[in-house]
C-alpha cells in the first residue's frame, strides 16, 4: 500500500467509526424517547431546534438541514408534528412564499419532559462506546465538545 492507500484507508477507517458511533448513539436514545416520550429521534431534534431560535421559529428550509432531511421529508415530519399539537406554521409576512414553522406550548412542554432523558442516554451511550477500544477515543472527543 502507498502513502495515498494509507491515507484513504484512515479517512474511511474514520469514516466506519464515526458511523458505528451515531448508530449506537441513534439506537439507545431512538429507544428511549419513543418509550417515555413517544418522538423518535428526528422529532426530538426538530423540536430541539426550533426551541434553540429566536422567536421560537425557523423557516422550512432551515429545519430540514438541522434535521438532516429532504424537503419533502421535512414537509411531512412537520405534518405529522402539527397534527399531534407539537409545532404550528406561519406564513411569513413579508414573504408569502415563506412558511415558517414554530412550537406550541404542548411542543415546549413535552421537549422540556424529554430533554433530561435524551441527554442521560447520550451521555451513558458515550461512556458505554468508550469502553469499546475502537470507538473509545471518538466518543471521548464527542463527550468532551462543548459548544457555545
Amino acid at each position: 500500500m502507498g502513502i495515498a492507500d494509507d491515507a484513504v484507508e484512515i479517512r474511511a477507517q474514520g469514516w466506519r467509526t464515526l458511523a458505528a458511533v451515531h448508530g449506537l448513539i441513534e439506537a439507545a436514545l431512538e429507544k428511549a424517547l419513543q418509550a417515555e416520550h413517544q418522538l423518535s429521534v428526528v422529532e426530538f431534534t426538530v423540536l430541539d431546534a426550533l426551541s434553540r431560535q429566536d422567536g421560537w421559529h425557523m423557516r422550512m428550509q432551515q429545519l430540514a438541514r438541522a434535521a438532516a432531511l429532504s424537503a419533502s421529508a421535512t414537509t411531512r415530519l412537520v405534518t405529522r408534528l402539527e397534527n399531534r399539537g407539537l409545532l404550528t406554521r406561519i406564513l411569513c409576512a413579508d414573504d408569502r412564499r415563506g412558511i415558517y414553522t414554530e412550537l406550541t406550548p404542548a411542543g415546549r412542554a413535552l421537549l422540556e419532559k424529554a430533554r433530561p432523558l435524551h441527554d442521560d442516554v447520550l451521555r451513558t451511550t458515550l461512556e458505554e462506546a468508550g469502553d469499546i477500544p475502537e470507538l473509545a477515543a471518538l466518543a471521548r472527543f464527542v463527550g468532551s465538545v462543548a459548544v457555545d
